[in-house]
């Protein structure tokens, strides 16, 4: 390890949807967060590793920062809103395509408090001209002091490398918290839950996505074999929404369980056998002993 070693925590915050789960598992190079096109995909925080020779960079992608409708939805925005309290850089991101909205003023709101250096993101560079980009930038500038301002593609990997280089610049002299092969800090039965849902999310319409939590019950690994034996429940609030996930002649969930089932092979490089099951717990995203029951607790994190 060089003399002066650098590392530090990076928070990504933004409105939902403006790619910031794109961002992290471009940076750490494999898939740690879920990706969905629906907002509120992110749900707790997600901490990717990144390490060179000189520096470590742990990155934490917060949930989406929105106005809640329900008890999940103010353990996401506090948990959201904590990390800028716990971290020696902020990138606020955002969406090019969509510009300036509320949602981005009242982050900048919350951001007049942070005492460590903010960058802005202009993430999805690739979707408008080059002269709207200027007006946008300076949009944003008003409205704040940014210590740096960088424009990104996270999708097409445009200007990553630099971005990377500017936040080594900020970060303090440090230990190396993780072992260089280390891409988060998050156990695999966190990221083989989070591997399902995201299969739900890209599956299902309207409200099912975000009624459904998914809660891994066991994992063996028997005697003698190679192959990893999951199994895991999808909980939903409802019994309609029961039917939904679980299909005509059960062709919706074989299909969750398929498409998971191959990235969790990938992930953990050996074959693995998924049972799903689905149950229903009415509700569950208002009530407090539930949501503790399904993993959401701010004093985990």
């Amino acid at each position: 390890m060089s003399q002066n070693y650098q590392s530090g925590f990076v928070s990504i915050i933004g409105r939902p949807n403006v790619g910031k789960s794109t961002f992290l598992n471009r940076v750490i190079g494999q898939k740690i967060a879920i990706m969905s096109n629906k907002p509120q995909t992110t749900r707790n925080k997600i901490q990717g590793v990144y390490t060179e020779q000189d520096a470590q960079v742990i990155f934490i992608d917060t949930p989406g920062i929105h106005k809640p409708k329900h008890k999940l939805g103010d353990f996401m925005v506090s948990v959201a809103e904590n990390t800028l309290k716990e971290v020696d850089i902020v990138l606020f991101m955002i969406n090019a395509e969509e510009g300036l909205g509320r949602g981005d003023e009242y982050i900048i709101e919350k951001l007049q408090n942070v005492k460590t250096p903010v960058f802005l993101i202009v993430n999805k560079i690739d979707t408008i001209h080059p002269d709207e980009l200027l007006v946008l930038i300076d949009q944003y500038r008003t409205l704040y002091d940014f210590a740096e301002i960088v424009p990104i593609s996270a999708l097409e990997g445009n200007n990553v490398e630099r971005l990377i280089e500017t936040i080594k610049k900020y970060l303090p002299e440090g230990p190396q918290y993780y072992p260089e092969n280390q891409v988060t800090d998050h156990p695999e039965r966190f990221i083989m839950a989070e591997l399902i849902r995201e299969k739900v999310l890209h599956l299902t319409r309207e409200e099912v996505p975000h009624s459904i939590a998914v809660v891994i019950e066991q994992i063996e690994r028997r005697s003698g074999g190679n192959a990893i034996y999951v199994h895991a429940t999808v909980v939903v609030e409802r019994d309609s929404q029961k039917g939904i996930i679980i299909g005509k002649q059960g062709k919706m969930l074989k299909e969750v369980g398929k498409r998971a089932r191959q990235d969790m092979e990938m992930l953990l490089g050996t074959k693995v056998f998924l049972e799903l099951w689905v149950k229903v717990q009415k509700d569950w995203r208002n009530k407090m002993s539930q949501l503790h029951q399904l993993g959401y607790r701010e004093d985990e994190y």
